[in-house]
């Protein structure tokens, strides 16, 4: 538990609990159809509209919000078939790997497929420093989606919220396109 001091005197301090973080939750409404509002904003600190921008169709596609610079979140996804080959789907994920690797990238859980989370400061995608990638299987395709974050909230765990949220995008793709995550 985090402490938080206060000073009544020069020689008297009292330790008092840090509020509490709010744990990441799977609630509507969504932002890009796959992360909660509320979990994105306690994750980031975000204030504000979050009106999105959509390009792409369910196979392949990109949205973000607000349509700022730097954009505070966006997320990306690319499914197997309609002229994406699962050797083209492969090469996206090893890039990914590779990059995020090479920066200190943090491996999912395998109940969320193959991929990383990452923190990518002073790279061309400093930006959105907050990456986290996923290949996963849904139904009978392989998926990928990539969720990049401009900011996490001071005092956050941005590894296990990234995971946290790579986690919900799943589970509400899966729901959104009618196949099961991980089968």
């Amino acid at each position: 538990m985090l402490l938080a001091t206060a000073c009544t005197s020069e020689n008297d301090v009292v330790f008092t609990p840090a509020p509490a973080l709010k744990p990441i939750a799977d609630s509507a409404p969504y932002i890009c159809k796959l992360v909660p509002e509320q979990a994105f904003r306690a994750v980031s600190g975000a204030t504000g509209s979050l009106v999105e921008k959509v390009s792409g169709n369910e196979n392949s596609g990109d949205c973000w919000a607000p349509d700022t610079t730097p954009r505070p979140l966006e997320v990306g996804w690319l499914q197997v078939g309609d002229g994406t080959s699962q050797e083209h789907l492969d090469f996206v994920m090893d890039d990914r790997r590779r990059l995020y690797s090479r920066h200190g990238g943090v491996t999912l859980p395998l109940d969320l497929g193959e991929g990383l989370a990452a923190y990518l400061p002073n790279t061309p995608f400093a930006d959105q420093p907050y990456r986290v990638s996923a290949k996963f299987r849904c139904g009978s395709k392989e998926r990928l989606i990539d969720i990049y974050l401009a900011q996490v909230a001071k005092g956050r765990d941005a590894f296990k919220d990234m995971t946290e949220l790579m986690r919900i995008a799943q589970k509400r793709y899966g729901k959104l396109y009618n196949c099961t995550p991980g089968t």
